[in-house]
C-alpha cells in the first residue's frame, strides 16, 4: 500500500482543507463515521482546532467524491459504503501498483536494491517498536521509491489519488499487518532482482489482497453493515 495519510499529525496552517478532508476520508473508511451518520460543522472544526471554514471546503471535497452527500437543510451525512467498495479501492491500488512494480523489475539497478532494502529495514525497525506513525511513514517512503524507480509519474499520482481512501492509522496500529508488509517487501525486492515478473505481480498483490480482506473484516466486526 502506498502513500499514507498523516493523520495523527497536528493539522499544518496552510491546506487545512485538505488535511480535513484527509481526516475525514480516514474516519469513514474506517468506520469511526458510520454511514448515514451526520458531519456536523461545528462539532468536526472544534474537534480537529480549526474554523469552520476547511471544514466546510472539506466536505465539499468529499461530496463530490461521493464520500458524504448534502441533506437540505440539514448538513452533510455519510454516504453508503458497501463491501465491493472496499475491494473496488484496493482492487484499483494494486492494479496500478503492479504495473509500476513490474516497470521497476525492468529498470532496478543494484543501487535502487539497496535502497528498497534499507527502507524495508526501516520499516522492520518501525514495526518492531509498534510505532504507528513510524509505520505509516516507512511504508509511504518504500511505495515511493518504488514509483520513483518505475518512472510513470502520471500512473504514481493516480496511485496517489486511490489510496487517499486507506485508512492507514488502521493499518499501522495491527501487528499482524505490519509483519506481513515487511514480508511481501522483501519477497518483492528479491522477484525485482530476478526479474521475474509473474513473482513481482504475485508479491506485489499480496498486500493489497490482504488489506482489502482486513479492512472489510474490521468493518464487520464493528457492525456497520449491521
Amino acid at each position: 500500500m502506498v502513500a499514507p495519510t498523516r493523520n495523527s499529525r497536528p493539522l499544518r496552517r496552510t491546506q487545512l482543507s485538505d488535511d480535513v478532508a484527509a481526516h475525514l476520508r480516514g474516519a469513514v473508511m474506517s468506520g469511526h463515521l458510520r454511514p448515514g451518520t451526520f458531519v456536523r460543522l461545528d462539532e468536526t472544526a472544534a474537534q480537529l482546532g480549526v474554523s469552520v471554514t476547511p471544514v466546510r471546503e472539506a466536505l465539499l471535497t468529499l461530496r463530490g467524491e461521493g464520500m458524504v452527500e448534502s441533506v437540505p437543510n440539514r448538513g452533510y451525512v455519510v454516504s453508503p459504503l458497501g463491501r465491493d467498495d472496499v475491494y473496488d479501492i484496493f482492487w484499483l491500488q494494486g492494479r496500478i501498483t503492479v504495473e509500476l512494480a513490474v516497470r521497476a523489475s525492468r529498470s532496478a539497478d543494484d543501487d535502487d536494491l539497496a535502497r528498497l532494502s534499507d527502507l524495508n529495514a526501516v520499516l522492520r525497525d518501525a514495526v518492531g517498536a509498534s510505532d504507528a506513525e513510524r509505520i505509516a511513514e516507512a511504508e509511504y517512503e518504500f511505495h515511493r521509491e518504488l514509483c520513483r524507480i518505475a518512472g510513470g509519474p502520471k500512473l504514481a499520482w493516480f496511485l496517489l489519488s486511490a489510496a487517499r481512501y486507506t485508512p492507514y492509522q488502521l493499518y499501522a496500529a495491527d501487528p499482524e499487518w505490519g509483519s506481513l508488509a515487511v514480508r511481501a517487501h522483501g519477497a518483492l525486492i528479491s522477484a525485482i532482482r530476478a526479474r521475474d515478473r509473474a513473482s513481482v505481480v504475485r508479491h506485489t498483490r499480496i498486500q493489497f489482497d490482504d488489506a482489502a480482506d482486513r479492512l472489510v473484516t474490521h468493518l464487520e466486526r464493528i457492525g456497520i453493515w449491521e
